[in-house]
């Protein structure tokens, strides 16, 4: 069953039998994360189900009695990528070796909207003696990826580590500098990933920190104290992810919380149930998705071999998911 909703927005109702893979999957876990940040949902009926979820043994029964799959298209074709949470080297203090800042949010960037550019942040003078510096890592592209990704780790000399998390951003959108090197004829768009970025701009310096400039946008931080070292970062939700069971979305199509049947193809197939519990700049559209992976390097090759399409269906409560469709066909 489906329906044509307003501009180009359709809707399908979907029974679970017709998604690939779902008998195979651990429901549970997938019910574990959803309880982790449901009762947060402010709406009655996820309010409600996640009342449910604490009391149910059977965890797909749960899933299959109180939902529905829906799949939401806006025209654009599905795609997954993949994001972790970077651990970098840096210090609380300036040296010669530990000399790119990791900034918290000024004021002003909050009310003037877009604030400063990428370069003018880095290569002016407004954030200077203002005690801004969070801590100072040693690598320039890391901190780019730290920033793409959102959140991360910074392993301070003596091996304690801080935390930091998404406070905010200048305002001005996000530009890919993949896309820019396959622009460029520097790369095929099959031949990019976050490694060969890193090892174009360390090759490159000169021409890569003006790389790193094509994007304009750029991301403040918080440093996060409250989320135990054992535990994911925090996304949107202001809760921990889960490694391979959380997934950013753009919550303009996808209620953020909600269970979501993840059918990515391409390489290295996955069938699975995750909650959307993050969203991202670059994360815009009905069909987009970005797979939290977890945290360190071996996350970060695993999430940056990821750009694959397929489909994705939101587990929405039955009333709201056949609300969708117009008279006479629910």
């Amino acid at each position: 069953m489906s329906a044509q909703a307003e501009g180009d927005l359709r809707y399908s109702v979907l029974d679970f039998a017709t998604l690939d893979g779902w008998a195979k999957d651990d429901h549970a876990a997938a019910l574990s994360v959803f309880r982790d940040t449901c009762r947060d949902m402010k709406d009655p009926d996820w309010r409600n189900l996640c009342a449910l979820a604490g009391d149910i043994p059977d965890a797909r029964a749960f899933f299959e009695l109180f939902f529905r799959p829906v799949l939401i298209e806006d025209g654009a074709p599905a795609l997954f990528t993949g994001y972790f949470e970077p651990e970098l080297e840096g210090s609380l203090r300036r040296s010669s070796r530990y000399r790119f800042p990791v900034y918290k949010m000024p004021p002003e960037a909050r009310q003037i909207r877009p604030w400063l550019t990428r370069r003018a942040i880095l290569e002016g003078d407004q954030m200077d003696g203002r005690g801004l510096e969070i801590a100072w890592v040693d690598d320039a592209v890391e901190l780019f990826f730290l920033q793409v990704q959102g959140s991360g780790r910074i392993r301070l000399p003596g091996g304690r580590t801080i935390r930091v998390g998404y406070e905010g951003f200048n305002g001005h959108p996000y530009r890919s500098i993949g896309q820019e090197l396959v622009r460029r004829g520097t790369y095929q768009s099959h031949q990019v990933s976050a490694q060969v970025i890193r090892n174009w701009v360390n090759r490159n310096p000169d021409a890569g920190r003006e790389l790193l400039y094509h994007n304009p946008s750029y991301v403040f931080f918080r440093e996060v104290s409250e989320v135990p070292s054992d535990k994911g970062p925090l996304g949107a939700m202001n809760r921990s992810i889960t490694a391979m069971r959380s997934v950013a979305v753009d919550p303009a199509f996808v209620p953020l919380g909600a269970p979501v049947w993840v059918e990515k193809d391409g390489k290295d197939p996955l069938r699975r149930l995750m909650i959307a519990q993050d969203t991202g700049s670059a994360i815009k559209g009905a069909q987009r998705a970005d797979v939290f992976f977890g945290t360190g390097d071996r996350a970060g090759r695993r999430a940056g071999r990821l750009r694959d399409p397929g489909r994705m269906m939101v587990l929405m409560p039955i009333q709201r998911a056949y609300a969708l469709l117009p008279e006479g066909q629910s």
